[in-house]
């Protein structure tokens, strides 16, 4: 049978929702179809696909004809982890020192001047090398790190100057005041505030800048019997004093910190006698040394260890040794190549510090001794060691260097970050001594209570 097609005009020629002929396909009917949606519906994807096909087109043309952008937003490219890594590298910015010290804020006790102040009066007192407990403190009181506000406190500073006070009875150095002053700062503190009460002194800080740190006495027999005392063993001490072995003085959470050198008197060397590699003393030491090493209190002093330097080298002409200190040691120091920095009574010394801010490589004799602010201050790169029981070996230790690695040893010394590291500044410098001992104690920040109330809630 022949297909039969009627055409029909509709009597309305035009729809509102577009032009549309109506064509009624009778075959199309006994399916079921709307012919007009049908014509409708292609219509409709031809003219879609056509804009598609055309759009497509001229944004491949406009971009190949475009010149290529020299800046690639991260938000419209999906970028390797190799390239991701290198934009951030290219884009992060150094921690500012708030980053660093993580926020901390510091509360420092308004103590009677019995404590303190008073004892500035002694011009000693503000310049030895027991002076970091005054430093520390005058630094911290111009420290953006202070609040004024305890409740605000991460730590709260205790400024007790013990090696103020720092008597000699028969010639011996005493600090047997140390502890009935730091007990009485301690219940006036807990008595006018609730904070020591609060944490039972684990977020509080003192400075402990003698011999053997905060068993506070000098001699390291007693210092050792004695040990801490109680009342401080929860809180945090700045020591000089820093063995990496079992020791009863350190057994509190502590801070090694240098002993203290004026930055006046080094920058005054300094431009008296330039850094330079032109030195003319190669072994230098000036200091205490007792030609029989067990004195009148029965103790050996420095174990031995400088009696049999001298003994060794004291004809030796590359040594410069010399039993007494004098105003303008410096520029000796400044002056030589190798400075030795043998222990004392205790296993520090300043001619450590002293040593690596004028640029001579100290020669540290003290076994087992704990070196401050290892994470700022590379000591394996601008030092040597020695065993003490190779100090007759010194001589052989010394040229062998000289003739290997000297080089490469000053040159890590002469960063300048290095000596700022170990002075301490009044007012405080990004990276110095105050500053090193702020990011020590940001460390530490598991003590604060504010924090732990703060990470309860």
């Amino acid at each position: 049978m022949e297909r039969t097609m009627n055409i029909l005009a509709s009597k309305t020629p035009y729809r509102s929702r577009g032009f549309c002929v109506r064509i009624r396909f009778l075959h199309n009917t006994r399916h079921g179809r709307n012919p007009e949606k049908s014509f409708c519906y292609i219509s409709f994807k031809w003219v879609l696909w056509f804009s598609l096909a055309f759009y497509l087109f001229s944004s491949f043309f406009i971009t190949q004809t475009k010149p290529t952008p020299t800046f690639i937003s991260k938000a419209t490219v999906f970028p390797s982890k190799a390239s991701r890594a290198l934009i951030e590298e290219l884009t992060l910015k150094p921690k500012s020192p708030e980053g660093l010290l993580k926020g901390m804020k510091v509360y420092i006790y308004d103590l009677p001047s019995e404590y303190n102040s008073y004892w500035l009066s002694n011009e000693r007192c503000s310049n030895h090398w027991f002076a970091s407990e005054v430093a520390i403190h005058k630094a911290l009181m111009n420290s953006d790190v202070r609040t004024l506000d305890p409740w605000d406190a991460d730590f709260f500073f205790v400024p007790v100057y013990v090696s103020c006070n720092f008597s000699r009875v028969n010639g011996f150095p005493d600090i047997g005041h140390a502890r009935p002053l730091l007990a009485s700062a301690v219940q006036h503190i807990s008595s006018q505030l609730p904070f020591w009460k609060r944490s039972l002194g684990s977020d509080h800080i003192f400075v402990a800048s003698h011999d053997f740190g905060s068993c506070f006495h000098t001699m390291e027999d007693m210092a050792m019997a004695d040990s801490v005392p109680e009342f401080l063993r929860n809180s945090i001490i700045l020591q000089t004093f820093g063995v990496n072995y079992k020791h009863p003085c350190q057994e509190v959470e502590n801070v090694v910190i240098p002993p203290y050198v004026s930055p006046e008197n080094v920058r005054s060397t300094l431009e008296k006698s330039p850094l330079t590699d032109r030195r003319k003393i190669f072994a230098f030491f000036r200091g205490k040394i007792e030609v029989h090493p067990k004195n009148i209190s029965g103790r050996f002093y420095s174990k031995r260890v400088r009696t049999m330097i001298l003994q060794k080298y004291g004809n030796n002409r590359r040594f410069y040794l010399r039993r007494h200190r004098l105003a303008g040691y410096q520029l000796e120091i400044a002056n030589s190549i190798f400075c030795l920095a043998p222990l004392g009574w205790a296993p520090w010394s300043p001619r450590l510090v002293e040593s690596v801010v004028l640029g001579c490589v100290p020669v540290i004799i003290s076994d087992g001794i704990r070196l401050p602010f290892p994470s700022a201050i590379p000591w394996a790169e601008i030092s040597l060691t020695a065993a003490e029981k190779d100090v007759k070996k010194l001589g052989k230790i010394l040229e062998h260097v000289a003739a290997t690695n000297l080089t490469t040893i000053q040159k890590n010394l002469w960063d300048p970050n290095v000596r700022k590291a170990l002075l301490f500044n009044n007012p405080m410098g990004e990276g110095d001594a105050t500053f090193q001992v702020l990011v020590a104690l940001s460390e530490k920040l598991d003590r604060s209570h504010k924090r732990s109330k703060v990470s309860s809630q």
